[in-house]
């Protein structure tokens, strides 16, 4: 007689698993010095390097801030919105409809997309919904980069494994202020926390065994030899942006200095600067008083007095109009988001001819960034059922126009493109073009729905009360009687 003893999940970290945590571990501490510095320079808390040349040891404390980083950031993000997933073939979409709300996705994404532009990347992990039931929704996160990280592998494009160091869960009994690990392998999720002994102890095991990582990451500014992604706060918006601070610390200190006009006093007595005892005025008292009435001297000579040129900022200014232009290039906005003006103000199409260059860059972030949410639902879908989804259905992301161009536009612009016979007017894909959100355009097939069927069945009614009212024609009888009776 043959006994099986059941395997019994691993309470510690395996050697195997414990190497590749460190190394995880030893990646993200490598890359959070750069992720906090571009944070900074979006918050505008960034530390200005100071030359040491025109500012004063006493205004070494002075800190200016200029927002440009951040103008630029949110001015890129604020043109993607995600607003559905939706099926290719055109079925029924309410399931992801469903998965995507019960996660918030549609606000989350807004944060998903902020994070990766000022980080470089973000991450979305996926995993059961954690309620103890089979109707529970698959869960789909967003994560920080400067919390987790993921292993690569270009050849098959793919993550083969991640780690994200957080507080502890709620669910776990452990201090809220205690570390925790998850590790995220291909056949399982494993969750662990420091042990007394110094190690880690696994407090859960989660054996999907979906064959590979749930965790997707939305990479900015890919490279081919870079599939980590990159900032949208470069160096050189770094460097403007301090160039553009000092400019602004120098104005301030000139106003300092040159508040007040700088005046001077040829032959004037000592008395002028005295009181009446003797003692000597201060400067402020000797600036607003006695300057201001002097008396003449022993022969009868009035003191001169004269006043410098007051300081001229223009010249700061004009400097930082010149850093708001080389911003503007380089975040690829328009000079006037930037705050820059010039007497003559940009006509309507230059400022759309400007913005076509961050419309160009959003629709690229788009297809990007869509991907990532595509392969995330298709997770999701593959947690919740159990097999993975059917490789010929394709999952679309719907997304608001980047270009947001106005509605006249759109609305001329799919008119003729029906008229032509391009478009059928009752399709979706004319609503869209449109400028209709997705909401906006389920509500509109509800009510085509409900018009088609209050017609069709008031057609019906008529076509049978017409029926009732017809004359009733002779029975084969009544004509084979009549003919008897001739």
């Amino acid at each position: 007689m043959t006994v099986s003893i059941p395997e019994l999940p691993l309470l510690t970290l395996s050697d195997d698993e414990l190497a590749l945590v460190n190394m995880l571990r030893a990646d993200m501490l490598r890359d959070r010095y750069d992720l906090l510095l571009r944070d900074a320079y979006f918050n505008g808390e960034q530390l200005i390097r100071d030359l040491g040349i025109s500012i004063p040891p006493q205004l070494k404390g002075l800190h200016t801030v200029i927002g440009w980083p951040r103008v630029g950031v949110e001015s890129l993000e604020e043109r993607l919105d995600l607003e559905a997933f939706r099926w290719a073939d055109g079925s029924d979409s309410s399931e992801l409809t469903e998965i995507a709300e019960a996660n918030d996705l549609f606000d989350e994404s807004s944060l998903a997309h902020l994070d990766a532009f000022v980080y470089g990347r973000e991450y979305l992990a996926v995993g059961s919904g954690g309620c103890g039931t089979d109707e529970c929704p698959p869960l789909i996160t967003a994560e920080s980069p400067l919390d987790m990280t993921l292993m690569w592998d270009a050849r098959l494009r793919m993550g083969t494994a991640a780690l994200r160091e957080c507080a502890a869960d709620s669910f776990i009994d452990a201090d809220p202020d205690q570390r925790m690990l998850v590790l995220y392998l291909p056949d399982q999720t494993v969750m662990a926390v420091p042990s007394a002994s110094g190690g880690w102890e696994v407090v859960d095991r989660d054996m999907h065994n979906l064959g590979v990582v749930p965790v997707v990451r939305l990479a900015n500014r890919q490279r081919t030899a870079d599939r980590i992604g990159r900032s949208e706060i470069t160096p050189e918006v770094m460097s403007v942006t301090d160039a553009a601070c000092r400019r602004l610390m120098g104005m301030e200190v000139a106003a300092e200095f040159f508040g007040a006009p700088q005046r001077y006093i040829l032959g004037a007595s000592e008395s002028a600067f005295q009181d009446a005892d003797g003692t000597a005025k201060s400067a402020w008292e000797t600036y607003i008083g006695r300057v201001l009435a002097l008396e003449r001297d022993e022969d009868g000579q009035v003191p001169a007095v004269g006043q410098f040129a007051a300081h001229d900022p223009t010249g700061m200014t004009k400097i930082i109009d010149l850093y708001a232009r080389i911003m503007a290039s380089q975040m690829s906005v328009a000079p006037h988001v930037l705050g820059y003006s010039s007497d003559n103000p940009a006509s309507a199409d230059a400022i759309r001819f400007a913005d076509n260059r961050q419309v160009k860059k959003a629709e690229r972030r788009i297809r990007r960034f869509g991907a990532g949410w595509q392969q995330a639902m298709r997770l999701a879908l593959w947690i919740r059922d159990g097999e993975p989804p059917d490789k010929t259905r394709r999952i679309e992301t719907v997304w608001r126009n980047p270009a947001t161009p106005t509605l006249a536009a759109q609305v001329d612009a799919t008119v003729k493109l029906v008229q032509a016979g391009v478009l059928p007017a009752d399709s979706d894909v004319t609503l869209e073009m449109a400028g209709f959100t997705e909401p906006q355009r389920q509500r509109i097939a509800a009510d085509r729905r409900r018009s088609s069927a209050a017609a069709t069945g008031g057609s019906l009614l008529e076509r049978l009360a017409a029926v009732n009212e017809q004359p009733r024609l002779p029975d084969a009888a009544e004509v084979t009687g009549g003919d008897d009776g001739l």
